[in-house]
C-alpha cells in the first residue's frame, strides 16, 4: 500500500497551506509505509520525518481508550460501575440526573454521560506553565474550565462530544492506580508496545525541539505557543507520531486474532468497537461507519496549530494515521487530510 505516484506532495501542501504532513499505512496488520512531507517550522529548512512528533489533540481519547480496556481486563475498572464507587480524591456532584442515573465508563467513553463541556473552556497551556490536577479542573477552580463538573441532562439519552468526560476517567485512572495518568499509560501501553515516540506534557527545549512539529495557523504562521500543550492528557495531552499511533491501532487488530501483547481479549477488543448504548456511530473512545466492505472506525484531532486523523479497518488488517502541524480551519474531510483519505480508501478496503 502506498500513495498514489500521481500525487504530488509538495503542490498539495501548498495548495491547502499546510507546513508539514507526516503518514503511516497499515497493511495487514503492520506499519507498511511511513513517510514525511514538508517542514516542522515555517522559515526553517528541517523536514518531517516519520520521527517528528505532532499533537495528536482528540486521538489521545483513542489512546486512553485502550488504557481503559487494559485496566479492566485487570479487574482494575469496570465499563458499567458508577465511577464514583471507585473515584476518591474528586467524587461527581449530586444533581437533578444524578445519583439517580449511574455515569459509567461506557457512558464516558461513548460521550453519553450527560456532561456538556462549558464554554470557552479546555484550551492549552497557559503562560504560567502550571498544570492544574484533575481534581482541580473538575472542580471548575482553574481558569481553564470555569465550572465545576456535573452531568446537566440524562445520562445514556444524547450524545454530547465531550473533554470533561475524559477528564474524569483520567481522575478515575489516577485514583484506581494510585499512579499519574501518563505513568501509567507509559507502564501498561507505551513500553510494551515499543512507542519510543510518544509523550505527554513534554518539556520542549532547544535541544529536542527539532523532533516536535510546530503549529501552525490557517495563514500559514506559526502559532505563538509553538508547541501548544494542553494540561488534560487523557481528552487531549498526546505528542505522537503516525506510526506509534499506528501501532496502538495493530494492537486492536491484534487482539481481534487472539494474539495481543498488552493481554486484551477478543471479546473485549469487539466490544471497543461495537455501537454502544443505542447510538450506531460510537464505540468505546472511537467512531464508527459501517461501510459496503467492512466496518470502519476513525478518530479524528484538532487544536491550535494541529489536525490528524486515524482511520482503520481492523477486520481486514489495513488502515492509516495521518498529521498535520497546521490548523487549516475546516473540517479535516475537507481539507488535505480529507484528500489523503479519499485517494487511500479503496486500498484500505481491498481486502474486503
Amino acid at each position: 500500500m502506498k500513495l498514489p505516484s500521481r500525487i504530488d506532495m509538495n503542490e498539495r501542501l501548498n495548495h491547502y497551506n499546510v507546513a508539514g504532513l507526516s503518514i503511516a499505512l497499515i497493511n495487514n496488520r503492520q506499519v507498511s509505509k511511513t513517510e514525511g512531507f514538508g517542514i516542522i517550522e515555517k522559515g526553517y529548512i528541517n523536514a518531517v520525518n516519520e520521527k517528528s512528533m505532532f499533537n495528536a489533540c482528540s486521538i489521545s481519547k483513542f489512546a486512553t481508550s485502550l488504557l481503559v480496556l487494559k485496566l479492566t481486563e485487570e479487574g482494575l475498572l469496570d465499563l458499567d460501575e458508577d465511577i464514583n464507587d471507585r473515584l476518591h480524591s474528586w467524587k461527581l456532584p449530586d444533581g437533578p440526573y444524578y445519583p439517580g442515573n449511574p455515569v459509567t465508563l461506557r457512558a464516558l467513553l461513548s460521550h453519553q454521560s450527560g456532561v456538556v463541556d462549558p464554554a470557552g473552556s479546555y484550551y492549552e497551556l497557559d503562560h504560567t506553565g502550571y498544570f492544574p490536577t484533575m481534581a482541580e479542573l473538575l472542580d471548575g477552580s482553574t481558569s481553564y474550565c470555569k465550572e465545576a463538573a456535573t452531568i446537566t441532562y440524562e445520562p445514556i439519552s444524547d450524545f454530547q462530544y465531550s473533554d470533561t468526560g475524559f477528564c474524569m476517567i483520567q481522575q478515575l485512572i489516577e485514583d484506581v492506580t494510585r499512579e499519574p495518568f501518563h505513568l501509567v499509560m507509559n507502564k501498561l501501553i507505551f513500553e510494551p508496545l515499543l512507542l519510543t515516540n510518544s509523550i505527554y506534557q513534554p518539556s520542549i527545549s532547544a535541544s529536542n525541539s527539532t523532533q516536535f512539529a510546530c503549529g501552525h495557523s490557517k495563514d500559514g504562521h506559526v502559532v505563538n505557543s509553538q508547541h501548544p500543550i494542553y494540561p488534560y492528557d487523557a481528552a487531549c495531552g498526546l505528542w505522537s507520531t503516525p506510526t506509534d499511533i499506528a501501532l496502538l491501532v495493530i494492537e486492536i487488530m491484534n487482539a481481534l486474532q487472539g494474539n495481543s501483547r498488552i493481554g486484551l481479549s477478543v471479546h473485549t477488543a469487539k466490544e471497543w468497537m461495537s455501537p454502544q448504548l443505542g447510538k450506531a456511530w460510537t464505540g468505546l473512545g472511537i467512531f464508527l461507519d459501517n461501510t459496503e466492505q467492512a466496518l470502519e472506525v476513525s478518530s479524528l484531532g484538532w487544536g491550535v496549530g494541529f489536525q490528524c486523523m486515524l482511520v482503520a479497518y481492523p477486520h481486514l488488517g489495513t488502515g492509516a494515521v495521518i498529521m498535520t502541524n497546521t490548523d487549516s480551519a475546516v473540517h479535516q474531510l475537507e481539507g488535505i487530510i480529507g484528500e489523503l483519505y479519499q485517494v487511500l480508501k479503496p486500498q484500505l478496503q481491498e481486502f474486503a
